[in-house]
């Protein structure tokens, strides 16, 4: 099993920007330029099948020139190499993360109010009293992390009050767990615009309780709303963003992250990204997921974003991807599902499945329009029928794909565009064999898979079977499928830390056994697979495995 030891709970990785085509090292341990580099008397895991574990690795320029036998690293080092004895620690790839909101976590830590997804409602109306002292009143208190549980309880004009009097009129938008979601005060409702009349905005709602007010709950592209009016108040967007690109990507760092796949990425934050790595400040692989489509934040989407991110593309910013959002989050039932949600409440439909955005016509076309321009796609489909309408398009394009090859007009198989469903939540059993038939990647978010807040959440809504069949990873890695990790931060959790989600990977249960039980412990991977869907597969998954993740 591959165990880090207590004093091991931060290894050496691998596979930083400067790494080369099959790993990389850290920056301090390997400086580009100078003497190569020699390491030894390490556990070093390469996350290479048939050669998982190699004796020695040599370092030149910032890049992995050998890792093989003593004898072999000391050959590519040469004589003048600098030695460094690892003394058994465990030397390993950059962990890679496939799913990652850089730009949201790295606020948090810049600029904004830290709730945990455990506060219960005094805590957080406590913090935000605490935070809005010495503020002005024209200032926003924005925040997060809600708990979907306590989101639940919110929807009323008490809460609404309540949050009212700890921010003393100042405006306050607090995100929820899902990042799908909202709460606002009466201010930052004023702000918005939205009054008693306005009506919801298309893909969301400002939630009303039984008489008809305003709650200041925001469900999915109502959030948009809120969003905006925040941006509206932010003097220098570039450089509040380039402040929050470099906490975030710190905290990635932190853990070992040394390439991510930023989830959701409007223009000012591509922008943002090109001139740190132009400055030299980037010191990270970042691929970029563009929105197809009119997104949380505000800003261009689609073609028009398309086009302008050419002009971003730099050494390590790799605006690659197209970002499809299909359906919402199964905890506020806007996940498009096969089967019919919960009735919880007199209020709820017993043929409620949830919303679908796109319809399968339009994301077809949409998606072969995005492929035309050489582009891969991100597809958020958390519900199984979300889940079928993405598979149901790909197995078209893969179908034209292969019509093509036959006629000679294209490379061939792996030369295409990459397909990510994100996050392999609900998938029906017929559909499970179908990932590795067309080739599609399961962006799974382990960081949720065990019992939590969340999910306890998610319980009170999804179809019961549905629910115990969820995150089935054992079945898509047997049928062949690639399954790449992403944390999904900020989502769920505060923190982007890859060893929760190897450990919740392992066990499906609780990383600090505060919630009883297990997840699904029947789609447990293995230790070796766990670190693979954290580096080499997400490497690969995202077009970086000639430069990181093994």
């Amino acid at each position: 099993m591959i165990e880090p030891t207590p004093d091991e709970k931060a290894p050496q990785t691998t596979g930083g920007p400067s790494s080369g085509a099959s790993s990389g090292t850290t920056s301090e341990s390997a400086p580009d330029g100078g003497r190569p580099l020699l390491v030894t008397g390490a556990r070093i895991y390469t996350a290479e099948p048939g050669r998982e574990w190699v004796e020695a690795l040599a370092v030149a320029e910032g890049k992995i020139i050998a890792a093989g036998t003593l004898a072999e690293a000391e050959r590519a080092a040469g004589p003048d190499a600098e030695r460094l004895d690892a003394r058994g620690a465990l030397v390993m790839p950059g962990f890679c993360d496939v799913h990652i909101h850089l730009g949201l976590g790295g606020r948090q830590l810049a600029w904004e109010l830290p709730l945990l997804p455990t506060d219960r409602v005094e805590q957080i109306l406590a913090k935000v009293r605490h935070w809005s002292a010495g503020k002005g009143q024209d200032e926003w208190i924005v925040g997060g992390i809600v708990g979907s549980t306590v989101l639940d309880t919110l929807a009323n004009t008490e809460m609404l009050a309540a949050l009212d009097e700890a921010a003393g009129g100042r405006p306050v938008m607090l995100r929820d767990d899902s990042m799908h979601n909202r709460w606002v005060n009466s201010r930052a409702l004023e702000l918005m615009g939205v009054g008693p009349d306005t009506p919801d905005p298309k893909d969301g709602t400002y939630v009303r309780d039984r008489e008809g007010a305003l709650t200041g709950v925001l469900w999915e592209m109502a959030s948009q709303v809120a969003e905006a009016a925040v941006a509206d108040s932010i003097e220098d967007l570039d450089a509040y963003l380039r402040r929050a690109l470099q906490a975030g990507l710190g905290a990635a760092h932190s853990f070992g992250i040394t390439a991510v796949q930023e989830a959701a990425t409007m223009e000012p934050t591509l922008r943002a990204l090109h001139q740190m790595d132009v400055a030299g400040e980037l010191t990270g692989w970042v691929v970029t997921s563009m929105p197809a489509q009119p997104f949380l934040e505000p800003g261009t989407v689609g073609p028009e974003l398309f086009d302008a991110a050419e002009q971003y593309r730099s050494d390590h910013v790799r605006p690659d991807f197209a970002k499809y959002v299909l359906d919402g989050v199964p905890t506020t039932r806007t996940s498009a599902m096969l089967n019919p949600y919960r009735c919880c409440s007199d209020q709820h439909s017993p043929e409620d499945r949830g919303h679908l955005i796109w319809e399968p016509d339009a994301l077809l076309t949409s998606l072969k329009d995005t492929v035309s321009r050489g582009l891969s796609a991100k597809l958020h489909a958390t519900g199984d029928a979300a889940v079928r309408i993405v598979l149901d398009a790909v197995e078209q394009i893969r179908a034209e794909e292969a019509g093509r090859t036959a006629a000679g007009q294209t490379a061939g198989p792996g030369s295409g565009p990459r397909f990510h469903v994100a996050h392999a939540e609900y998938i029906a059993e017929e559909d499970l064999p179908r990932f590795a038939e067309l080739d599609v990647v399961a962006d799974a978010s382990p960081y949720i898979w065990y019992p939590s807040v969340i999910q306890s959440s998610i319980a009170q809504q999804v179809d019961e079977k549905v629910f115990n069949d969820s995150w089935p990873m054992r079945d898509l890695v047997d049928s062949g499928a690639v399954v790449a990790a992403g944390s999904d931060w900020p989502c769920a959790l505060p923190s982007p830390d890859p060893w929760v989600g190897l450990q919740t990977m392992v066990t499906r249960s609780s990383p600090d056994g505060s919630q009883p039980g297990a997840l699904n412990p029947n789609q447990a991977l293995t230790v070796q697979e766990a670190v693979a869907a954290f580096t080499r597969e997400p490497a690969r998954a995202m077009g970086l495995g000639e430069v990181t993740g093994h």
